[in-house]
């Protein structure tokens, strides 16, 4: 029975650790990064009046929604689109090569328009109902093919039966982009625009016309650009920060609890592997305050295995067994420990559903930490603890840093020095 025990436990401590070694550099370096850790472009945008849309809730709404599908489509990394104030939208872009091309996409008003030679709004981009970019087979020039809804359709229809041998221009936030002349009517529901340099142009094109054109004007107030370097030294500081937190968190369990802190050690282990497999899995971005967020789940994770050891050093005092002592322990230490990761669990969710950003990427952190930093204290440690103390190898009491306490007997009730 008590090879079995230690046999069990011999397996965890291998298995954890092993899995540790192989596994905690390609999950650290597998998660997404943000705009702090891998580099890349800040842009504010700014919502202007005008006297055809003047600027409210609902139009920045909209803002938010459109510019999320226009960089959605664009295939951009994990950006960060966010409000700030009543006018203000905050978009970061992690990793691009390119900023100015993303910029100009984005912050586009992509007001499609077809006029005739009178200068009359014959239809505008709310009759599209597609726009593919393509390669016209017979000159091999990119365009873009547009497809009209139902009622977009019979305008077009109307427009081109009246303008026969007139020109009828599609026009982009006012300017030009092609002025073809009509030939003959066009009942298909189909048209095509031509002019771009090549099809990368005619796809960014595209996505304009697709995600739509944004309900007011906006302004481009502000472009900051983090390089790679500077977020690689962010990354570094953030690995190095967390190696050493893990290092000391380590050192001061073993001192003060010895056997107790090397169980502990263990579950730390096999909880910073469940916490990034998990990030992973949800394909999290990591920020610079999710890291914060690890930091300090990692210290919660500690606390309370410290509370754990210290009531099971207590009842050492009042003279119960090894194993009895620390069953009471995580007993007596579980209404505490519960509570105190409630109330940072409720913190964490007010951050999450209240705040923006970043902020919500250090709630996420913080809330799954704490969550799992009890399973591994109050079940993993647990159960490697029970099979330690009932394998009997080591029976000690100063091997589970109970130094200078006076361990009784059961069936003599007898102090034994």
């Amino acid at each position: 029975m008590r090879k079995d025990q230690l046999a069990k436990l011999l397996i965890c401590l291998v298995a954890i650790v092993a899995l540790f070694v192989i596994f905690i550099r390609p999950l650290a370096h597998s998660i997404r990064q943000g705009l702090d850790l891998q580099g890349g472009t800040h842009v504010v945008l700014e919502a202007e009046d005008t006297e055809i849309a003047p600027v409210n809730e609902d139009a920045m709404q909209r803002v938010v929604s459109i510019m999320e599908r226009r960089i959605n489509e664009l295939g951009l990394a994990e950006p960060i689109i966010q409000r700030e104030g009543s006018r203000r939208v905050i978009i970061e872009l992690p990793g691009i090569k390119d900023p100015d091309k993303a910029i100009a996409t984005i912050g586009k008003t992509a007001m499609l328009e077809f006029k005739d030679e009178d200068g009359n709004t014959l239809l505008t981009g709310t009759d599209l109902k597609d726009a593919q970019a393509a390669m016209n087979q017979q000159n091999n020039q990119s365009v873009v093919n547009l497809e009209f809804s139902d009622e977009g359709a019979e305008k077009f229809a109307d427009a081109t039966l009246n303008n026969v041998g007139r020109r009828i221009a599609i026009l982009l936030d006012g300017e030009v982009l092609t002025d073809p002349v009509v030939r003959e009517p066009i009942i298909g529901g189909r048209a095509e625009i031509s002019g771009q340099r090549d099809l990368e142009e005619a796809q960014n094109l595209a996505v304009l016309l697709r995600s739509g054109a944004l309900p007011v004007k906006v302004n481009i107030i502000e472009t900051r650009t983090v390089g790679p370097s500077l977020g690689q030294d962010s990354k570094d500081k953030s690995e190095f920060a967390f190696v050493i937190g893990i290092a000391a968190v380590l050192i001061f369990m073993l001192l003060f609890y010895r056997l107790c802190g090397f169980i502990a050690d263990i579950s730390l282990m096999a909880y910073t592997l469940l916490l990034l497999g998990i990030l992973k899995g949800l394909d999290a971005t990591l920020t610079l305050p999710g890291v914060a967020g690890i930091i300090l789940s990692i210290g919660m994770a500690v606390d309370a295995n410290v509370l754990i050891f210290e009531h099971f050093k207590e009842e050492f005092r009042l003279g119960k067994t090894l194993r009895l002592s620390m069953e009471l322990g995580f007993k007596r230490a579980f209404t505490t420990i519960f509570d105190s990761n409630t109330t940072t669990i409720i913190a964490a969710a007010v951050l999450f559903f209240f705040g923006t950003g970043n902020i919500r990427g250090f709630a996420i952190t913080l809330g799954l930490g704490v969550l799992l930093s009890m399973f591994t204290a109050v079940t993993l440690t647990q159960f490697m603890l029970k099979l330690l103390v009932n394998s009997r190898v080591i029976e000690s009491p100063s091997a589970y840093g109970a130094d200078g306490f006076v361990l009784f007997d059961d069936s003599t009730r007898k102090a034994v020095k």
